[in-house]
């Protein structure tokens, strides 16, 4: 069976956290929090790590397993099942929708005569072979790529220093504490996301203690990662744009791209930065296509070259189903805050504390 190392699982999971949600924080945020959004968004990925810390202890009390099968022996085997068909239907539905993102985003900014239908099928190949070469594979093209994501984001940030405005960021606090915490609501989703693959995942890391140590040290760190970075994505759209233009630029982080001048040679470098955005999505759509294939396996006991190939054409399908952008990101709001952080929030708490009682009814 293969196995990942605890830093490619620190890395593969910030890469996952990450993924395309750096594109819409500033709207979603500064849309409900004003010019003090920016507080919600730490906050707001912290959660993910009590849910991270839970989802590892269980990991270390049923080694090699995954949420689907330590549900199925804690909750019973029809319980089990229901949630391993919760699992498939969400993860198989939001990655079709973060596929049409990738059609979507490139049409619309750098190739707009191109058919939508080339960008999103580009995108699948390019995900369908990740998940064919296995988790090991995945793990590796994230351990490189991450780091270049990392560095084209500051690089996007700090070339837009420039063009502060002064006191965007005033005066602070001015609606109060409420905004804020309708804006931690608003980003949880993300890490939530983030536990959804950790679910499936644990079945592929090390047991050892030493090892779960380190584990959860990187779940630490992968979350206050991400979120300090997605903090300034926010931060300097706001300082650049102001709330209000901020609210109306979904992809804001595109348009700071399109802003950024090295020198009067050197312009237009968008479509570099595009190329990184590129590899953050291909990480998530394939986080999300790996979910759906192991709770096939686990729910039904479904696996192999044909079952991949028809997932692929389930997300294909989504993804040209989806093409219009303001019905596309309505679709994505409704999973991430009815769907997704409802079933997370619920499922792992149970689960944990579930198997906390059974430890001490043995006890």
């Amino acid at each position: 069976m293969e196995r990942i190392s605890t830093h490619q699982f620190m890395t593969l999971g910030a890469a996952v956290l990450m993924g395309t949600s750096f594109l819409p924080i500033a709207a979603i945020v500064t849309g409900v929090g004003g010019r003090d959004g920016w507080m919600s968004v730490l906050p707001g990925f912290a959660v993910g790590i009590p849910y991270g810390l839970m989802v590892i202890s269980l990991s270390a009390q049923y080694p090699r397993k995954n949420l689907l099968q330590i549900s199925a022996t804690l909750l019973g085997k029809w319980i089990g099942r229901i949630i391993g068909v919760l699992y498939i239907l969400i993860a198989g539905y939001y990655g079709g929708l973060l596929l049409a993102i990738v059609g979507n985003t490139y049409e619309s900014e750098i190739f707009p005569v191109t058919p939508l239908w080339i960008f999103s099928l580009g995108g699948l190949l390019l995900v369908f072979y990740l998940v064919r070469s296995g988790i090991e594979v995945f793990a590796r093209f994230s351990e490189v790529l991450f780091p270049l994501i990392v560095i084209a984001l500051v690089l996007n940030m700090g070339l837009s220093i420039p063009r502060f405005e002064q006191g965007g960021l005033l005066p602070i606090l001015s609606g109060g504490l409420k905004p804020l915490l309708f804006g931690v609501l608003k980003v949880m989703p993300f890490p939530m996301e983030y536990i959804l693959f950790l679910a499936g995942i644990i079945s592929f890391l090390p047991s050892g203690k030493q090892e779960l140590g380190q584990l959860k040290t990187g779940v630490w760190r992968a979350v206050f990662l991400v979120g300090f970075l997605e903090m300034l994505v926010v931060l300097i759209q706001i300082l650049v744009f102001g709330p209000v233009e901020t609210i109306r630029l979904v992809y804001g982080i595109l348009t700071l791209g399109k802003m950024v001048e090295i020198s009067r040679a050197v312009s237009g470098v968008e479509s570099i930065f595009m190329g990184f955005w590129l590899g953050a999505s291909v990480i998530k759509v394939s986080a999300l296509f790996f979910m759906v294939t192991w709770g096939l396996e686990t729910t039904f006991n479904l696996k192999g070259l044909k079952w991949k190939l028809a997932v692929s054409a389930v997300f294909l399908g989504i993804a040209l189903g989806n093409t219009r952008g303001s019905s596309l990101m309505m679709e994505l709001f409704f999973m991430e805050g009815y769907l997704i952080l409802p079933f997370v929030f619920v499922w792992i708490i149970t689960l944990w504390g579930v198997s906390r009682w059974k430890k001490r009814t043995v006890v």
